[in-house]
């Protein structure tokens, strides 16, 4: 079987990539009937020279792959036909920016597999780059708060090369946060990969308790869950399997941590009914004292009424004006500043490359050698021969332009 790396031709142009070069070397050594050439890049965090050094084919044309492996949505113009591509197309949500990808995936029998959808027999994605979205998000929003309060400037993530690096900055200006307190929403991948950031500077973390009603004399955060910030409207008994599976009889118990809150991270899951964490009346209000927003998640117009729009890594801040809901600069006294990039795992191409490429070559690559035992393949199949397969056939009136 021949693999293709496929050169990330969407703008602006993404850095990462599926497998690393010591990761296709590795894979070589233990897969002996397994081929992989790389097509040239002169925008992707490992160099062409970085492959070829390793003994790894550089070539400028990929169609006599089998497998093409690319990270973000690949252009109409450069889908080869008949091929299996792995990418994140952002269809399974039905984005209507992506109607036209999909129906042209269809139109040239792909068989397309979403890194999206590769989950376990439990539902559970074995591939994904949260925790380098985490990573980013909580160091970016500690940047935005120095730069809001002309507290201290911190160097942009991507002038940095790793997640040591990108820790050591923080450390050095902990002391500049004063007494902040910060809250951090989710306790998955992303919200675990930002709760490794505050863990790393060495902030002090606190319990719910402690963080709603002391005052200390350092920074300190809490990581909270959905429990924490969300109750039942009736005042009735509460758990998280509830939550799941009722979420509209809840609503948001947030305000009691943006009275005390200086900054917040937003790592979490937003489901489907389930309460936003704050409106826009909520910031409205003269006990909301948020003044800075991370939201990794950037969901717009969601769950975090300050995100109002994405922003880029060129320019990652922007502020929000409660009381016009309006957007501002963000250093206006009574703006909320907020980071809402959406592709943070960008400005960390190596670390969030190589950790990725560890799940794939974990989780994905043997099941091409073990007749995908596990169905994992099977299971993130979303078309194949012309058509959705049947996992993903709710997609056909999005397809055909009816919803």
């Amino acid at each position: 079987m021949k693999i293709g790396i496929i050169k990330e031709r969407k703008s602006p142009p993404d850095r990462r990539v599926v497998l690393s070069p010591e990761k296709c070397k590795e894979l070589l050594q233990a897969f002996p009937d397994l081929e992989i050439v790389v097509e040239s890049s002169d925008s992707r965090a490992f160099s062409d020279k970085s492959y070829a050094d390793l003994g790894i084919t550089v070539v400028t044309n990929v169609d006599d792959c089998d497998v093409l492996l690319g990270v973000k949505e690949v252009p109409l113009d450069a889908l080869i036909p008949n091929k299996k591509y792995f990418f994140f197309s952002h269809t399974i949500k039905k984005q209507s920016y992506n109607r036209e990808l999909l129906k042209g995936i269809l139109k040239r029998g792909i068989e397309l597999y979403d890194h999206e959808v590769i989950t376990n027999k439990n539902g559970q994605r074995l591939v994904a780059f949260g925790r380098y979205a985490g990573i980013v998000g909580a160091y970016n929003g500690i940047r935005t708060y120095g730069l809001k309060f002309d507290l201290f400037a911190l160097p942009k993530a991507t002038t940095l090369n790793s997640q040591q690096e990108l820790i050591a900055a923080l450390t050095l200006i902990k002391d500049k946060l004063q007494r902040a307190k910060i809250v951090l929403t989710g306790t998955g991948r992303v919200g675990n990969g930002a709760k490794e950031m505050l863990k790393g500077m060495g902030m002090k973390e606190v319990s719910v308790e402690d963080y709603l009603n002391t005052v200390f004399s350092v920074p300190v955060y809490a990581q909270i869950d959905v429990m924490d910030y969300n109750r039942r409207k009736d005042g009735g008994a509460s758990s998280k399997q509830d939550f799941y599976s009722n979420p509209t009889a809840y609503e948001s118990d947030f305000m009691r941590f943006a009275k005390v809150t200086d900054l917040y991270i937003a790592g979490h899951f937003f489901g489907e009914g389930a309460p936003y964490i704050f409106t826009r009346d909520d910031a409205k209000s003269p006990d909301f004292n948020i003044k800075v927003v991370a939201d990794i998640s950037c969901d717009i117009d969601g769950p975090v009424a300050s995100t109002i729009r994405p922003s880029i890594i060129a320019e990652p801040i922007y502020g929000y004006l409660p009381m016009s809901e309006q957007e501002v600069y963000f250093k206006n006294d009574d703006a909320i500043a907020v980071m809402a990039v959406d592709n943070l795992p960008c400005e960390l191409p190596i670390d969030a490359s190589e950790g990725f490429g560890t799940s794939f070559a974990t989780h994905v690559i043997p099941a091409f050698f073990n007749n995908d035992i596990d169905g994992v393949l099977n299971r993130a199949c979303m078309t194949k021969d012309g058509k959705l397969t049947e996992r993903f056939s709710y997609l056909k009136d999005f397809v055909a332009g009816r919803e």
